[in-house]
């Protein structure tokens, strides 16, 4: 009896054991868990205020552009964007085919228009908020083999030239040269000129063909644009390839 009395308390000593184990287990998965939903919620907060700086940024440089540049738009046949992007594509200003020159018409456009452009980009408020500004020269689809044989690295080289001549009128400009040494830091971190060849063509409605599916209007794709990038669009980006993990 004395020896089964025994062993009861022990089974019963361990049993306690086992359930302390257990429920000490319980806690650290408890913790575990809470720890997790409160990190699943922060970065959820801070993925909340990114989309928002996004929006609020974009929209605030959007509607500066829109305001200044209204009417000049109109006379010059240039059109502005939900995405940022300032679209050259009237004809008189546009490039000539193979060509990489400024027409005089587009260089007094250009006169007018950068110096407001970048007054408004250049503000304390948008230091921190842009990340690039691209100038994007643009080509027809017809080869450019003075350049290359291959028709489209042809024309990326010859909407590069494109591209980098609007930027050497920029710098060219009395408005670039008054800039003092900070500004001017600033603008060449920010600035980059980028062929694209034949690749974004434009139809005759000056919508992308890859969307429409419609033939190329040769005309309307020499063009040049302006694009802006914010650093919120980094961000996002950045969010999203830690949403594809």
């Amino acid at each position: 009896m004395g020896l089964t009395k025994g062993n009861n308390k022990g089974g019963e000593s361990n049993w306690i054991s086992f359930s302390d184990i257990m429920t000490g287990l319980m806690v650290i998965f408890m913790f575990i868990a809470i720890s997790y939903i409160v990190e699943v919620q922060k970065k959820q907060k801070e993925r909340d205020v990114i989309f928002e700086e996004f929006k609020a940024t974009k929209e605030q440089l959007y509607s500066e552009l829109e305001k200044t540049f209204k009417d000049d738009f109109k006379e010059w046949q240039v059109e502005l964007d939900k995405d940022l992007s300032i679209k050259f594509t009237n004809p008189e200003v546009l490039f000539e085919s193979g060509q990489t020159s400024i027409r005089p018409y587009f260089s007094k456009i250009l006169d007018e228009f950068l110096p407001r452009y970048f007054d408004i980009l250049l503000q304390d408020k948008y230091q921190d908020k842009i990340a690039e500004i691209r100038i994007e020269g643009h080509t027809d689809v017809v080869p450019a083999y003075r350049y290359d044989m291959d028709p489209y690295i042809g024309n990326i080289i010859l909407s590069q030239l494109r591209s980098a001549q609007v930027l050497k009128h920029f710098r060219n400009m009395t408005y670039y040269k008054n800039l003092n040494s900070s500004v001017e830091q600033r603008l060449q971190f920010w600035l980059t000129a980028n062929g694209l060849s034949y690749g974004r063509t434009l139809d005759d409605n000056k919508e992308l063909t890859v969307i429409s599916g419609n033939p190329a209007n040769n005309t309307y794709s020499r063009r040049v644009e302006f694009r802006i990038i914010t650093t919120s669009e980094r961000l996002v980006d950045k969010v999203i390839k830690e949403l594809s993990k």
